[in-house]
This record gives structure tokens, C-alpha cells and sequence, in this order.
């Protein structure tokens, strides 16, 4: 742990930088494509994603309405996903490395036929995709880079 004067809340710092509020709201007052665009910009520059996981470590999936669809939702940052997870089923934010992304979900997801849905908006509304498109979406983005 990183006790120092010079940083004094190192003791609560989480590792991830925090946005203000008014940061917060001015991306989630985006519409699905804005959000997914803002997603693939943010994890193609820091190379995680975020997932919600409960108290067994299982991760949230959600099915659609009529039971047609269902998929694994993610988030840009800790921030975004916490705060989606507001008040709802002892959900905490977990980080899943793009490399691990790649190699071990991409593959796993499809297996199970499920897609992944990308940054959803407390509107509900969200970007769904499947898991390779994501991947192809996030390679072409990091090779601008």
C-alpha cells in the first residue's frame, strides 16, 4: 500500500483516474453510437475493458426482452460500470485486459452465442455486437494509434 504525505488519498485510490461528474453525464447523455465510438477510443488507448461481476464472481449478463438476445455488457471505465450498477444486486466493476479480451472471451462468447453489448446508457439503450465484430472494431482502432 502507498502511504506518502505527498499523496494523501494514495490509501483510497482505486488505480483508476476518477471524472468528474459533469464528465460522467456529458458521455452518458450520448446516444449508443456516440457511446460506442467514445468506447472504442477509451479502451483502445488504455486496453481494458469492464464488465460487472456479482459476490460469486459471476458476470451480469442480460437477455432482451422477448428472450431473443443475449449479451455480455461492457464499459469504457470502473466509473461507467459502477454507475450502472447503482443500488442493483451487489455488483462490483472487474477488469478484463484487451489481450485477455481477445484470446479468451472473443472465443468463449461465441461459443455460447453471446453477443456483447457495448457501454450501455442508463436510458437502457446499448450498442450490441458480436464478440468478433467488437474485436475487428477495436483492432482497426488501436492500429490508428
Amino acid at each position: 500500500m502507498l502511504v506518502s504525505h505527498e499523496y494523501p488519498n494514495a490509501n483510497g485510490w482505486s488505480g483508476v483516474p476518477r471524472m468528474s461528474t459533469e464528465n460522467l453525464d456529458q458521455v452518458i447523455e450520448m446516444d449508443g453510437e456516440e457511446r460506442y465510438d467514445y468506447f472504442l477510443s477509451h479502451v483502445a488507448e488504455e486496453r481494458e475493458i469492464w464488465i460487472l461481476v456479482n459476490s460469486e464472481s459471476r458476470f451480469l449478463k442480460i437477455a432482451s426482452d422477448d428472450g431473443d438476445v443475449e449479451y455480455l455488457p461492457v464499459w469504457p471505465t470502473s466509473a461507467f460500470a459502477s454507475d450502472y450498477a447503482d443500488g442493483g444486486d451487489e455488483l462490483t466493476p472487474r477488469s478484463i485486459s484487451l489481450p485477455d479480451f481477445f484470446r479468451k472471451w472473443v472465443p468463449g462468447l461465441t461459443k455460447d452465442g453471446l453477443d456483447v453489448g457495448v457501454f450501455p446508457g442508463l436510458d437502457k439503450t446499448v450498442w450490441i455486437t458480436e464478440p468478433a465484430e467488437l474485436k475487428q472494431d477495436l483492432q482497426d482502432v488501436m492500429s490508428e494509434f
